[in-house]
């Protein structure tokens, strides 16, 4: 990366590796880093990113805007409601959960013509 570069992680911890951005970050490989998700949450106090100033670190809530929650609970509303008139719900994480026998029974009746 360049020396202007500025990495930032608002999709998993464990892709980046704090260790190599503390490092980078304190030698000025990298000019900053802004970082909504960790390796280890809630972040432990003695942390060496909490001590940089060239770091801006968010609680793992930077998509917590009130039109974003809005939409979360919707979605959320809208699957429970498919499940219960038999639709798969849009991205399920695991849909193989929806064949098993606890679930099966929600599942539309097909008819046969």
């Amino acid at each position: 990366m360049k020396s202007d570069a500025i990495l930032i992680n608002a999709s998993r911890g464990g892709v980046v590796n704090e260790t190599a951005l503390v490092k980078a970050l304190q030698n000025k490989k990298i000019a900053g880093a802004g970082l909504d998700v960790f390796n280890e949450e809630p972040v432990p106090a003695d942390h060496p990113l909490l001590k940089l100033e060239n770091v801006i670190l968010t609680p793992h809530s930077a998509a917590l805007t009130s039109e974003c929650v809005t939409r979360m609970a919707t979605e959320a509303a809208k699957c429970v409601l498919d499940v219960f008139a038999g639709r798969e719900p849009q991205n399920v994480a695991n849909p193989q959960v929806l064949e098993s026998g606890r679930w099966k029974h929600h599942r539309a009746v097909e008819t046969v013509h």
